[in-house]
């Protein structure tokens, strides 16, 4: 297992999209701004959509750290930490998944 983690990443993505480096992908995302950024985000979830529904599991694996990529660009240019949704998720496994569904649409 890797001691990589989500939080390395979005360091990452903090270093590079700041950097104004014409080779990366990242900074040229954050030039785009949110609306590219989020574009992106979007294909890259409906292309681990199609791999998981494919049963293509390398595509899957793929895919999935394409759409983590994007997503932690998005939470970037929002200004939020990769920790606060954490620790929204868990707030949320405090009680069930149903329970927590329930309270949100009050």
């Amino acid at each position: 297992m890797s001691g990589f983690s989500l939080t390395d990443l979005e360091k990452i993505i903090a270093e590079r999209g700041r950097s104004g480096d014409p080779q990366s992908w990242t900074a040229k995302l954050f030039a785009s701004g949110t609306d590219k950024a989020a574009q992106k985000l979007g294909e890259e979830a409906v292309e681990t959509v199609i791999a998981a529904v494919r049963g293509d599991r390398d595509g899957l694996v793929s895919e999935s750290a394409d759409l983590v990529y994007h997503w932690l660009v998005v939470l970037a240019l929002a200004d939020v930490p990769v920790a606060d949704v954490l620790a929204e998720l868990e707030r949320r496994t405090a009680r069930s998944g149903i329970a927590e569904k329930a309270a949100r649409k009050e």
